[in-house]
This record gives structure tokens, sequence and C-alpha cells, in this order.
């Protein structure tokens, strides 16, 4: 009877998934449509999704009863990531891989009775940094994770070319983003991000003209130019035009490159037009005071006025190590803000309580020491002709640039 009752269950498997392959099929001719061929005879069952990221970096995810063999492609104009799967039976609700962070348009479906595929059209040149199939924890099945990162238009270009189109071909595909920066290891990389940018102008000067997303590219471009001159040092622009970058953008810029440290500059306004002098932020789950929480709050909330949606972040690593990496970047980025509090003492004018710390998003690196910096404050006259002055801007970066050098001669003294 134990026989009879196990080989009545397998056909009612069976069954299942030959009725959700046609329900599956039926669906993807409306939702998102690859083909009508008819479904293999025992699919692959997809029977969840989900989907989460930004414009940086996104991460998808599909529940699976079995393990699949797969391949990933890549196409241009437009640019899209091809997932070849074996027969599948899509069983889960088009909305839960409903397109957000860097793809515009997801569409999934049968090829021909033996093969299956997903097609992710991108908003702008990306790559799979992982693709991979892991065992449930739950011992359920098994999930594909595709993650998704931006990509400097040449690298797709080049990625584009090299294909072939072969299952052999495939690994080489998936792997970290190659750095745009390649550095001899024992240079130290520092990447300088001029705050705002295009449609985000940020604060506007008392002129109603001058821009700080201009103050501010100014002063990282001179900045980049002097760590350039150091020995032992280089420095890149997360941005050397007036472009925007989200938030997410910059981080993931910095960390692609293997940056060894991460400096944002602005030039911020306050209500409280008589305080004035430079801000040194490192980041905190928690604000040291209600002025760091409000300017945290407005440069986070740059994405949303330049018109960007904010999506919620892939889920990070939940383990001890990226915890421990967490913890000792942020000892790190207290560090340098106070090399460069110690560099400006007696020479750049600082607000009272120069260190402060709240949880700016621009700072959320959790491998690479980051601080935000704000120059002075456009609110302010005093901080504003000095803002505007080339004479003053060769001075606090020559402070920075000596903070920066004090900051590296420590690391290494330690052996870092």
């Amino acid at each position: 009877m134990a026989k009879g009752l196990r080989h009545g269950a397998e056909s009612g498997v069976r069954v299942l998934r030959m009725a959700i392959a046609a329900l599956a099929v039926t669906a993807l001719s409306i939702v998102s449509p690859l083909g009508r061929a008819e479904a293999a005879a025992d699919p692959v069952l997809a029977y969840g999704a989900r989907i989460a990221g930004d414009d940086a970096r996104t991460r998808i995810v599909i529940d699976m009863d079995r393990e699949p063999a797969f391949s990933v492609h890549y196409l241009d104009n437009p640019v899209r990531v091809v997932v070849d799967l074996p027969a599948t039976a899509f069983g889960f609700p088009a909305a839960e891989l409903k397109p957000i962070g860097l793809f515009k348009d997801i569409r999934y479906g049968t090829m021909d009775q033996d093969s299956a595929r997903i097609v992710l059209t991108a908003t702008k040149p990306v790559k799979l940094v992982m693709a991979k199939v892991q065992a449930d924890e739950n011992g359920k099945g098994h999930r594909l994770v595709l993650d998704a990162e931006m990509l400097p238009a040449a690298q797709f270009a080049e990625l584009v070319k090299q294909q072939s189109w072969t299952n052999d071909d495939t690994a080489k595909d998936v792997g970290p983003v190659v750095p745009m920066e390649k550095p001899d290891p024992g240079i130290f990389l520092v990447a300088v991000d001029a705050g705002h940018g295009g449609i985000d102008t940020g604060a506007t000067a008392s002129d109603g003209v001058t821009q700080e997303k201009e103050i501010t590219l100014a002063y990282a471009k001179l900045l980049a130019d002097r760590l350039n001159a150091q020995p032992g040092i280089k420095a890149f622009l997360t941005r050397d035009k007036d472009e925007y970058l989200s938030l997410s953008q910059r981080v993931t810029i910095a960390r692609q490159n293997h940056a060894s440290l991460f400096i944002s500059l602005h030039a911020d306004t306050l209500k409280q037009k008589d305080i004035r002098g430079a801000t040194v932020y490192t980041i905190s789950d928690k604000a040291s005071d209600k002025l760091a929480s409000e300017v945290a709050d407005r440069e986070n909330n740059s994405d949303q006025l330049a018109g960007a949606e904010t999506q919620a972040q892939p889920a990070a690593v939940a383990d001890i190590l990226m915890d421990l990496t967490r913890r000792e970047t942020q000892a790190f980025s207290i560090s340098l803000a106070q090399d460069v509090l110690t560099s400006f003492n007696g020479q750049i004018a600082m607000i009272n309580n120069p260190h402060r710390h709240a949880g700016f998003r621009v700072l959320q690196a959790p491998d690479v020491p980051s601080i935000l910096l704000e120059l002075g404050f456009l609110s302010n006259k005093e901080d504003e002709k000095l803002l505007l002055d080339p004479d003053w801007r060769q001075k606090l970066v020559g402070q920075l640039t000596n903070a920066v050098k004090q900051y590296r001669a420590s690391i290494v003294a330690n052996g870092g």
C-alpha cells in the first residue's frame, strides 16, 4: 500500500507541474511572452521570485524546485542580460518580478520544449557580478541568484564583443566589474566625490547663480590633481563633469575601483546663517546632534529631488565577518576625520564640534573608509566669499591633501 501511495503522490506532483506549466504559458502570453512553444513534460518549477536594489546594484532571486543548469549572455541596443534555462514552468505572479533598479523590463517564458529564457532589459550597461544556484536553507529546493551592477559603457561593449554564445563561454561573463583605475597594489587609491551634479544642483550662492555642484567639482578636481602629485597616492573622480549620479552609484564606483578612501565634498546651506566653518562627517546609525541629522536628511533626499526612485537595497550578507568589516571601516573613517581636523586646525575655520556623525547614505560602503566634508556653508557670507576664492580653494585643498598623506602614513606604519 505504501508503494501505491508513493506512486500516487509522484503522479500528483507530475500533474501539478504540468498544470502550472500550462498556466504559466497562458499567463506569459499576456504578461511577458517570449514564446508559445509547448512546455516540457517535467519542467523545472519556478514557484517564487523577488527583486530588490537601486540604479547601481540590483538583485533577483528565483525559487525553483530543483537545481537548473543555466547560461548568461549579454545583448546591446538595448542593453539586455539573457539567462537561458532548461524547460521551466514559471508559476509565480508577474508582480513578484516587477522591474526596478537597474532593470526597466523583465520577460520570461518557454523557448521550446526543452528550454526557457529570462530577458532583463537594463536602464544602463550592467554586468552580473554573481550568478549562481544555491540550495535553499529550508531544503525546499534551490534559488537562482542574479546580482547585477552598473558597468562602464566601454567594458559592456567589450563584454558583448567577446562572448561566443556557448555554454563554455559563460563563466567569464560573471564576476567582479573590472576597475576603471588599476594602480599598482602598493598605490593608495582615493575616490574624490564632488557632491551633487546634473539635475541635482545642491545649494545656491547668494548671487542666485553659483551652484553647489559647481563649487564641489572645482574643489574635487583640484584635490584629485594634488593627490595624484603625491608619491604612492592616486586619486580619481566619481564624476568629472556636470552629471547626475545617485548616492548608490557614487558608493558603487568607489567599491568597484577598490578605493582605499572615499571623500565626498559639499557646500551646504543652513537656516542659521551665522553658522560657518568646515565640518567633517562620518557614518553612524544615530546622529550626533540635530544639525547633523538635518544635513544627513537633506543629502539623503538628493536622489528624490533629482527625480530618481529610491529602492530597497539588496540584502546585505548578514554574517559576523561583514559586521566586523563595517566596524573596522568605521574606525578607519573616524581616524581619517581626526587627521582632517588636525590638518585644518589653525588654518581652516571650522564649526563648533567639527567632527559629527549621522546616517549618510553616501558613506555606506562597508569596506571603504569614508568621510563627507562640508567645505563651508553657502548660507554664511564669510564662508561663501572664501568658497568662491581660488586662493582659499588652493589652501583648503592643500590642508586636505596633507591630511590624506598623514592618514596613509599611519596606515603604512601599522602594516596596512
